[in-house]
């Protein structure tokens, strides 16, 4: 009796540690299979070849509708992640092929690093440590900071996902007023929902947490940031294109925002021109909010588990679109 071969998996991420967590799960059910070299070209040359796909997440080798032409025989495209911005999700779904990510793996990490960061902001606790590394002692002048308690900040979520839901008990666990905004209420929701410019309105911090979509894109610009009080913070755990960061720049510097905290860039890596580069009271992170050891675990075991779901002619979890 001749034995099935193996399913390939093209796996475009270079993490060793999603491959590793594939091959554990699939054991001999399945080979991966890397492209000869991180092109597009070597890509669609492999596409026709292999079964299942663990997607990239960098952005180099996006899954478009010409590679979706030619893999519509694949039983999974699998983003080892939330975002999907480089997979033509519709594209794949028209030639019958599932999309699935790892949604709420990253959650309670990004969260954690939004009231991290936004308590880092309120307390002027970056902006104190570098004056003491130029040697200076700026316990008086850390007051003229508008240094107040995490507590007392009224809270305005943007999106209400597992990101802004965790947001939401962290922020109320230190005592903060919170509302959210979202295309339309949740009524499980134990904290209030609010029109976009009513929540601008009222939040001291505003904490964008939304996927990238084209009506998401520049969805907090100069009139949005304009609507906030002179004291407001921005987070952003979104993605890059969702807030305005040249105009961001401009109302921290003008002082109508007070500062702002940033995971996500336009582009990435970020220049070093960037008109945020300059402000003191910007806290800048190179997209790292939800890669914690204990997020990139739970969402790399998702992904194993779903490959070895499709290599089983499961149907697989978590598919999108």
């Amino acid at each position: 009796m001749r034995t099935p071969r193996p399913d390939r998996i093209l796996m475009l991420t270079t993490d060793p540690a999603i491959e590793a967590a594939v091959r554990d799960a699939v054991g001999e059910a399945g080979a991966v299979v890397r492209p000869g070299s991180r092109t597009i070209t070597a890509v669609r040359e492999l596409l026709p070849t292999v079964d299942v796909v663990v997607a990239d997440w960098s952005g180099q080798l996006p899954l478009g509708a010409a590679e979706a032409a030619l893999g519509a025989h694949l039983r999974l495209i699998q983003q080892p992640g939330v975002g999907i911005a480089y997979i033509d999700v519709a594209a794949w779904s028209r030639a019958g092929v599932p999309v699935a990510n790892t949604p709420g793996g990253n959650a309670a990490s990004v969260a954690e690093w939004a009231v991290a960061a936004t308590a880092n902001l309120c307390r002027s606790i970056g902006w104190a440590d570098t004056e003491m590394r130029r040697g200076r002692w700026p316990q008086t002048a850390v007051r003229q900071r508008d240094c107040r308690d995490l507590g007392e900040r009224r809270i305005g979520l943007v999106g209400f996902g597992a990101i802004n839901r965790r947001c939401a008990e962290l922020f109320g666990a230190f005592g903060c007023e919170v509302a959210y905004h979202a295309r339309r209420p949740h009524a499980d929701s134990l904290v209030p929902h609010r029109p976009l410019d009513d929540l601008l309105a009222e939040s001291d911090v505003l904490v964008v947490a939304v996927p990238l979509t084209a009506e998401t894109r520049g969805l907090i610009s100069a009139r949005e940031l304009a609507l906030l009080p002179r004291e407001a913070l921005v987070v952003n755990v979104a993605r890059g294109p969702v807030v305005d960061e040249a105009a961001l720049a401009a109302a921290i510097r003008a002082g109508s925002v007070a500062g702002a905290a940033l995971d996500v860039f336009a582009r990435e890596p970020v220049e070093t021109d960037s008109p945020l580069f300059d402000l003191p009271n910007v806290l800048l992170s190179p997209h790292i909010a939800g890669g914690s050891s204990t997020a990139l675990t739970r969402m790399f075991a998702m992904t194993a588990e779903n490959v070895a779901r499709a290599c089983r002619g499961e149907a697989p979890l978590w598919t999108v679109g």
